[in-house]
């Protein structure tokens, strides 16, 4: 089982990134999707998730209105849409998928699988 982050980098605050989640080894279909994200010094928080069909997606009250999560089953992929970027959005983004839910989980400790983390910064 393999979830991999990309499209990360340096971004002038105001602009765009879209982050991607490759997923690998289970089937794609049976998983929710989550993105989350640390900052140094911070704890692990949730930016947005994906139900199992794509059907239900959320996101963090931090970046509503900003970002958006999306899945491609057919791909096995998953995007993070980000806009308006802020200093504040600073962080490593990690994708992470569960088996034991099929809607949108706000906590970190109902995934099971993570990938790698992606950075991003968002320069003011």
């Amino acid at each position: 089982v393999q979830l991999q982050a990309s499209g990360g980098g340096l971004v002038q605050a105001g602009g765009s990134l879209r982050l991607s989640c490759t997923v690998s080894g289970f089937t794609f279909d049976d998983y929710a999707f989550g993105w989350f994200r640390q900052a140094p010094g911070k704890e692990r928080g949730f930016v947005a998730g994906v139900s199992w069909d794509g059907r239900s997606k959320k996101v963090g009250d931090s970046v509503n209105g900003r970002f958006t999560v999306s899945r491609d089953n057919a791909k096995n992929m998953m995007y993070l849409q980000m806009s308006s970027l802020k200093p504040g959005d600073t962080a490593v983004y990690y994708c992470a998928a569960t088996d034991r839910y099929t809607s949108v989980q706000y906590r970190d400790i109902f995934y099971n699988y993570w990938g790698q983390g992606t950075e991003v910064t968002v320069s003011s």
